[in-house]
């Protein structure tokens, strides 16, 4: 029901399918899908469907892990099956029982709080390590940190990690606000530090962790951060010709 309440809000009830989709059929598989479909209900910010194509194109037809936290009406579900191809392995989690009812051979759907550590530390134990994760669930500031916080080691080494709507960062009804400390936004400012750890010249108050050794780049988009891993090293500089001087 949360979950419901929450969408009509981004999006409105009575929003049509057709006037979400910009991006020309052919272009990208994601978007044709989306003039095309007519099962269950899935709404997006139309640029979302290329940033998922940049960032998840490599895993299509390779059976990947797919983690998705929101359900909904169960309509991205439908689209994550089509894109990836019929080996994708899908875990999709939600606070809404009747979501129960979307499961399937090829999807198992799993329901508890994102915001409930407990209930991710058990999701750790239950599904394989995800190739991909996607954060579409209730978009309050605690469940998408305690969600990154719980859930990004349990990303493939190759992984993505991708939370989206994060305008939601700058809405005090879901614990945001410009600046705010403690909204998703400012958290992952901090992410970006950790990125550049292997230069800190002050290792009593900053040095890299297990996100920098982790991670090799995070992409901002409005309203979605996506995050790339790969096992990461303290960077080396090389040089090659000769001197000028």
């Amino acid at each position: 029901m949360l979950v419901r309440i929450l969408r009509e809000m981004f999006f409105g009830p009575g929003r049509s399918r057709k006037a979400e989709t910009v991006a020309a059929p052919g272009e990208n598989p994601l978007a044709g899908w989306f003039s095309n479909h007519t099962g269950r209900y899935v709404s997006k910010w139309d640029h979302y469907l290329d940033i998922y194509h940049r960032h998840f194109a490599r895993f299509r037809g390779r059976s990947p892990v797919v983690l998705e936290v929101g359900v909904f009406h169960g309509g991205s579900l439908e689209m994550w099956h089509d894109y990836f191809g019929p080996g994708c392995r899908l875990y999709a989690v939600d606070n809404d029982p009747r979501c129960k009812a979307f499961e399937d051979e090829k999807t198992k759907i799993m329901i508890g709080d994102q915001a409930d550590r407990g209930f991710l530390a058990q999701l750790r134990m239950e599904v394989p390590r995800a190739d991909i994760l996607v954060d579409d669930g209730g978009h309050f500031m605690n469940q998408q940190i305690a969600t990154f916080e719980e859930l990004y080691r349990h990303v493939a080494d190759d992984g993505v990690y991708l939370c989206e709507d994060l305008h939601t960062s700058y809405w005090e009804d879901f614990g945001g606000g410009y600046r705010k400390a403690g909204s998703f936004v400012e958290f992952s400012k901090a992410l970006i530090d950790q990125l550049n750890a292997w230069h800190s010249r002050e290792p009593d108050r900053f040095q890299s962790n297990d996100f920098t050794r982790a991670t090799y780049c995070m992409h901002y988009y409005d309203s979605v951060l996506v995050i790339e891993k790969r096992p990461m090293s303290r960077p080396r500089k090389i040089v090659a010709g000769r001197p000028s001087f």
